[in-house]
């Protein structure tokens, strides 16, 4: 007799393997679908996780360049390309052997192939033979991730025009100047990851502002720090006409009416994501996309009510693995009839891993305007925080968003050292709706970065203590 699921996850991603294991935690028999030879998905494979290797390794040549500033003499650091992709490998195939333990620890048997809708009921997996095995399951959950989003014209061919999934390959050569078109999380990052490793970088963004989705105040300070850095920042510019040539591209730059023209060894094109969702079998089904995007709703189910979906392909939600993840257990907890609660997306923090580093949650100043709040804000630089001055890095600052009438703090945006890390402070002050009276007597030890954000909380009552 044929085995019946009772969930099937395809793809298995931060969303999709945290959805297998908190299935097989409630005790719900399932499987995932994986078409890729290891389990993670984009995030572990070809984003999060390889990426802030990379990251991590140019922070350290960062460290190197200035360590006689700190009494340590050593020789001007060399970059090792093929050293630096060997560790990343190392990190990631770790990571994804961690995912495979995960599944047999929770019962998920993982079925290798491209999945896809099959009618009501079904799952297709089609193997790398091309042999076809059709499984039965009572609900699926669509968890297949999103791609580099191409631009006509721009297509990568590995070798100068590159998409983030080529450039996290590229060991040989080191690119000489790299030209990033797009300046969200992708494009800073690698920007910010060739900048250390000594490369000449441009930056080419169509908005007018750096890391347009940050508070205003953020993007501000962010250009001044990678300007400083000597990365060459264009905004509100877009890049045409790219031409090739013997040692890379030529392209043409247009600001209003101003043109000028760019050469590079490399362009990287970071224009966004795209949903994964073509030749999954949705065209069989009563559930609604747009631009290939899913509809679901608050629990991630689709207009089909056996199928749900989550992460990258959900239309109008963040496209962070994080929010992936608790979309997973949302979806799971709800199949399981465990009536979850539905995701505040308001609350869901945004990691740029860059130089300086990016970290917000909850509502910008223009947001909280927008939405009728009568806004105090304030701000308190990391250069008046003895920490940040021990470990050499005061750039940036923490700013805290709050409502005038209640005092209710509605967002926190930190930029500067470990903003990444410390933003998970405030994720519980939104949650229980604190104000910023009890975050400012809230007791923050000393000396770290994590008092910025209490002396935030004073600079906003009118009395801090540093500065």
């Amino acid at each position: 007799m044929a085995t019946t699921y009772d969930v099937v996850i395809i793809g298995s991603g931060p969303g999709g393997y945290v959805a297998a294991i908190r299935a097989g935690q409630l005790g719900l028999k399932t499987a995932i679908v994986e078409k890729d030879d290891r389990l993670g998905g984009t995030c572990l494979l070809r984003g999060c996780i390889p990426t802030k290797s990379m990251l991590e390794s140019a922070e350290l040549a960062d460290h190197a360049r200035h360590a006689g500033d700190f009494g340590v003499k050593v020789s001007a650091p060399e970059i090792d390309l093929p050293g630096v992709h060997d560790r990343k490998d190392k990190v990631v195939q770790q990571n994804a052997g961690g995912v495979a333990f995960l599944m047999k620890k929770n019962k998920v048997e993982v079925l290798k192939g491209f999945g896809r809708l099959a009618g009501e009921g079904k799952v297709e997996v089609e193997g790398a033979d091309g042999e076809k095995t059709t499984v039965q399951t009572k609900h699926v959950i669509l968890a297949t991730g999103s791609v580099p989003r191409r631009l006509p014209g721009l297509e990568p061919d590995g070798k100068v025009l590159l998409s983030s999934d080529e450039l996290l390959e590229l060991r040989d050569p080191m690119p000489k100047h790299l030209v990033v078109l797009g300046a969200g999380a992708v494009g800073v990052e690698f920007a910010s990851v060739f900048k250390s490793f000594g490369c000449d970088v441009t930056l080419v963004e169509l908005m007018d502002r750096l890391v347009p989705v940050e508070d205003a105040e953020v993007s501000a300070e962010f250009e001044k720090a990678f300007k400083r850095r000597g990365i060459r920042v264009h905004t509100g510019t877009k890049l045409s006409d790219v031409e090739r040539t013997d040692d890379g591209f030529r392209a043409r730059l247009q600001k209003g009416e101003k043109a000028e023209t760019v050469s590079g060894s490399h362009l990287l094109v970071a224009v966004g994501r795209a949903p994964v969702t073509e030749g999954i079998g949705l065209e069989k089904t009563k559930v609604k996309t747009e631009r290939g995007f899913v509809h679901v709703d608050a629990h991630g189910r689709t207009d089909e009510p056996w199928i749900y979906a989550i992460g990258d392909i959900v239309a109008g939600t963040p496209q962070l693995a994080h929010a992936a993840s608790h979309e997973g257990i949302v979806a799971v907890e709800h199949i399981a009839g465990l009536n979850p609660r539905p995701i505040d997306y308001d609350q869901v923090p945004g990691c740029t891993y860059s130089n300086p580093e990016i970290g917000s949650i909850g509502l910008t100043e223009a947001q909280a305007k927008d939405r009728g709040y009568t806004v105090k804000a304030a701000k308190f630089p990391f250069s008046a925080i003895g920490k940040a001055k021990v470990i050499g890095n005061t750039v940036g600052f923490v700013k805290i968003v709050a409502d005038a009438q209640y005092d209710q703090i509605l967002g926190v945006h930190i930029i500067g050292p470990r903003a990444t890390d410390l933003i998970s402070e405030a994720g519980p002050l939104l949650k229980l709706e604190c104000t910023v009276e009890e975050l400012a007597n809230t007791i923050h030890a000393h000396p770290t970065l994590a008092e910025a954000v209490g002396e935030a909380a004073l600079e906003r009552l009118g009395h801090p203590l540093q500065m």
